[in-house]
């Protein structure tokens, strides 16, 4: 069963292949999602400072009544954040609202403010700051391990050439029709496992006829199909609901795409229509959005 498999990240730390996204779930029922997510067998749960719901994971966890040892917790440093005493600051503020004296995963969540994500601009001292933070957090037991998100190759390299401890995860947008196999294979040949975030294409994709039809073939739904798809690429998919069924569903995938189905997943046309989900990135002055955090 998928939600007992795990891969190892490059410090030894074992990491459930498959989590539960939280983006845009709101803090006052991310506790029942929780809560549901790991009585269904998750153990793999994502949040992220943007997200606003991390007293909500917290609260799940607890009333979930399962070992805190056995539950694997993400969360991700706001992408404004780009100073040394900011981020130590707001790694304790996370510890605090998620009432854990550890957390599992700790990201930075972008390598540029959303509001000037992809502008060209690196931030690349700031980034540096922020992951000088990460490490003293990781070597004072506070995170198991660290990594990024939406980190480029020369993102990558920054902290790679100049920082003391290597990125562990780099967790970008990938899912069927936007797969980003260069980033995802240089992330590799540093050693770091990638995972993929809306691997629903926030669930775009499940219009789509065309792929709706190669699905049905398998027995399974689009999105059952998407999340093989990126297991089978060796990612890690955290599909984000905060419907009980469809976390069954999410993790009913014990079926294998077919070679020659896989070909013609890797080099299906990008013409998804992401909807409201479509002005990414989704903080700042690119869309003012009160709600954080799109992309869990």
């Amino acid at each position: 069963m998928i939600l007992e498999e795990t891969y190892t990240l490059a410090n030894g730390v074992k990491i459930p292949k498959l989590g539960l996204g939280t983006w845009c779930i709101p803090d006052a029922d991310t506790g029942r999602v929780v809560r549901e997510a790991i009585e269904i067998g998750y153990r793999h749960i994502d949040t992220a400072q943007a997200y606003e719901n991390e007293h909500g994971v917290g609260a799940g966890l607890r009333a979930s009544g399962v070992s805190r040892d056995q539950i694997f917790v993400t969360t991700k440093l706001a992408a404004e954040c780009k100073t040394f005493a900011a981020a130590s600051a707001r790694i304790d503020k996370s510890l605090r609202a998620l009432g854990l004296d550890h957390i599992d995963l700790l990201l930075i969540h972008s390598p540029q403010p959303w509001a000037e994500f992809r502008e060209g601009e690196h931030f690349f001292e700031g980034n540096l700051e922020a992951w000088r933070a990460l490490e003293e957090a990781y070597a004072a037991g506070k995170v198991r391990a660290i990594g990024v998100s939406n980190f480029e190759a020369a993102d990558l390299d920054n902290l790679l050439d100049n920082g003391n401890v290597a990125p562990m995860v780099n967790q970008v947008l990938a899912h069927v029709g936007n797969t980003p196999f260069d980033l995802i294979d240089y992330s590799r040949s540093k050693g770091l496992l990638v995972e993929a975030y809306s691997p629903v294409a926030h669930g775009a994709v499940l219009r789509n006829a065309q792929l709706g039809a190669l699905a049905q073939r398998y027995g399974v739904s689009i999105a059952q199909f998407c999340i093989r798809y990126c297991l089978q690429l060796g990612l890690l998919p955290l599909p984000k609901t905060a419907n009980a069924a469809h976390m069954r569903d999410n993790a009913a995938i014990g079926f294998v795409i077919s070679d020659a189905d896989m070909d013609t997943l890797k080099g299906w046309e990008n013409s998804t229509d992401y909807g409201e989900a479509g002005a990414f990135p989704v903080f700042g002055k690119k869309r003012q959005i009160a709600a954080a955090g799109r992309e869990g």
